[in-house]
């Protein structure tokens, strides 16, 4: 006898649940292979930054592989799955939310609420990559798509888009956000100033700009194109609310990113993004382990460095069709409906 849709769904948390638990040597350890590691390199690129730039853009291009595993842990600890104390998880998350530029408390609740409602087409827009049905984009008048397109274009989101996650959208606080949250941020960009302040003043603006702005484009960049990677495939899972479910979007709406374990390091196992989503408090260095015993998290849908740039092409989701398609799809099978809607 088959078991129910309920009864997978049952056993697969389960079967998840023992790696659901954190180690405190092994976090210890993954700090001390991240962060003194980023900063030794830092302080190399600002001891050769005014007599040697080319070094100094080197080490400003390595730190920021140390940036986004520092980022990994930041990201552990907001999900409470780094420490088994919450006070560890918030020091550790603030120090490491500091060391990349996010704010702790803005950058939790936006990302729960991401975890939420992945995959939930009436309840985007927190947390998430704006992202338009082809309905919703053929609705629109010709000057808002013109600006989503502007959105959606690579040079656009992996180009400004780092530069506006670090220099506005991290910087500022939700209008909805709560006192807590809001001094939380504040406090961050304090300590984010001061640190920059004090380079300069130590090392001038030329060094700064070229240590630490290459290091904080190039881990931006990475950042986005990784969140955008593990949810814009083209069978991707998205369902309106009264269909959506919360396994269904964790394992069929995140992709498993098959990286070459140095990259998949520096990523801190990001890439099992399925078994991420399905258990959030499963820590960065068991993510792996959970992926390959249990069998059902290895139907995800795998996804290469290769096959991960044709994701580059998606910009609109079909929901009648189940995917995402491109703007010369839609435009070639709504062609009359876009004209008629232009006029």
């Amino acid at each position: 006898m088959s078991m129910s849709d309920a009864e997978k769904t049952k056993k697969l948390r389960k079967d998840v649940a023992p790696f659901a638990k954190s180690e405190t040597k092994i976090s210890i350890i993954q700090i001390m292979n991240t962060i003194i590691p980023l900063l030794i390199i830092w302080g190399i690129g600002y001891g050769f930054a005014n007599t040697n730039p080319w070094i100094g853009a080197f080490c400003g291009v390595l730190a920021s592989g140390f940036v986004v595993r520092t980022f990994i842990i930041f990201h552990d600890c907001t999900h409470g799955s780094f420490f088994k104390s919450k006070k560890a998880n918030d020091l550790v998350g603030n120090i490491t939310g500091i060391l990349t530029s996010f704010p702790y408390a803005k950058w939790r609740r936006e990302h729960l609420i991401h975890h939420a409602t992945s995959g939930n087409l009436d309840k985007r827009g927190i947390g998430d990559i704006d992202m338009l049905t082809v309905d919703e984009y053929l609705a629109l008048s010709k000057m808002k798509r013109l600006a989503y397109r502007l959105y959606r274009n690579p040079f656009v989101m992996f180009g400004l888009g780092p530069l506006y996650l670090v220099l506005v959208l991290n910087r500022f606080n939700r209008k909805d956000a709560k006192e807590k949250e809001r001094l939380n941020t504040y406090f961050t960009n304090v300590m984010v100033l001061c640190i920059i302040l004090s380079l300069i003043m130590a090392f001038g603006w030329q060094a700064v700009l070229l240590v630490h702005g290459t290091t904080m484009f190039i881990a931006g960049a990475l950042g986005i194109w990784l969140f955008y990677i593990q949810h814009t495939y083209e069978d991707s899972y998205f369902e309106y609310d009264p269909e959506w479910d919360y396994v269904k979007a964790a394992v069929e709406g995140s992709s498993f990113y098959k990286l070459p374990k140095v990259l998949q390091w520096i990523t801190g196992n990001i890439g099992y993004h399925h078994v991420h989503h399905l258990a959030p408090r499963v820590p960065n260095y068991y993510l792996e382990a959970a992926h390959n015993s249990v069998p059902p998290l290895q139907k995800a849908t795998t996804i290469t460095i290769r096959t991960s740039l044709q994701s580059i092409r998606y910009k609109l989701y079909d929901p009648k069709k189940k995917k995402f398609v491109t703007f010369k799809e839609v435009e070639k099978v709504y062609a009359g409906k876009v004209k008629s809607v232009e006029a």
